[in-house]
């Protein structure tokens, strides 16, 4: 229904993570009559746009009426909000009856984080990925239940990737599809011995195979197990690095660059 990507995500006990990739240029594509046949996958929509897709006239004072409620739905189907929010009520009417109750299921609002480069992406996806790992739910990736990394292990067992997730497409190159711009075998070769580190509490090293992807990403092999056990505890706003971050709050009109001291992890030392 979304321009959204769910590019990793981990469910727990008691909450879950998400790593999205929104799609603004997709939803600018859709014509006028996707974007409404997108909206009413979830909404009914309104009389007028009910009418617009069933191919019935519009009558031309209904036309701006019609224009905002288009306007309208581009907008929220690119918006992280609605994407939770149709996500997340039914999951609370569903637990609601399981558990023969009424009343708020979630105990608040989801909190999101700007990831500003690749570097930021591929360690939040690390980080949501082993979870089970680091809760000690799970010994391998792909006895994680519930999550996107199982996922991608058994696609690759056959020689494919999850349809429902972004893809690895390899190394960057010109005129490519959208996906991860890294090797799915290095990031699972990366993600598996993070795991293995991580699990046992011991310092351990990254294989010359899956340090490549550290290497063009310009983070130690230290700040990677740093960043990939703590992510949550080091960063609390936007994840980049200084750079990256400085042209995100330009881009904001804030003169301030809060949260600056963590980007240190996201480079070499």
């Amino acid at each position: 229904m979304f321009a959204i990507d769910v590019v990793a995500y981990a469910v727990m006990s008691n909450h879950l993570h998400l790593v999205l990739h929104i799609d603004i240029e997709l939803v600018n594509d859709w014509t006028d009559r996707e974007v409404v046949e997108h909206w009413h996958q979830q909404f009914k929509g309104t009389e007028i746009t009910q009418k617009f897709t069933k191919g019935e006239i519009v009558e031309s004072f209904e036309i701006n009426a019609l224009k905002h409620s288009i306007a309208q739905y581009r907008s929220r189907l690119s918006d992280i909000s609605w994407f939770m929010r149709c996500l997340n009520e039914p999951i609370a009417r569903k637990a609601n009856i399981e558990d023969n109750c009424t009343g708020h299921f979630w105990e608040g609002r989801f909190k999101s984080q700007a990831l500003l480069d690749e570097a930021a992406v591929l360690a939040c996806m690390a980080y949501v990925e082993l979870n089970p790992i680091r809760a000690k739910m799970a010994k391998t990736p792909e006895s994680s239940d519930y999550t996107s990394l199982q996922l991608r292990v058994k696609a690759a067992l056959k020689g494919k990737q999850p349809t429902k997730l972004l893809s690895f497409i390899g190394n960057e190159q010109r005129n490519q599809a959208k996906g991860i711009n890294f090797s799915l075998k290095d990031y699972l070769e990366l993600v598996d011995g993070t795991g293995r580190i991580i699990r046992d509490d011991k310092r351990g090293a990254i294989s010359d195979n899956a340090a490549k992807i550290l290497t063009r990403l310009n983070i130690s092999a230290d700040n990677w197990i740093k960043i990939t056990r703590d992510f949550g505890k080091i960063f609390h706003g936007p994840v980049g690095t200084l750079q990256e971050l400085t042209s995100y709050c330009e881009h904001l009109e804030k003169r301030r660059r809060h949260f600056s001291r963590c980007c240190k992890y996201l480079e070499a030392s």
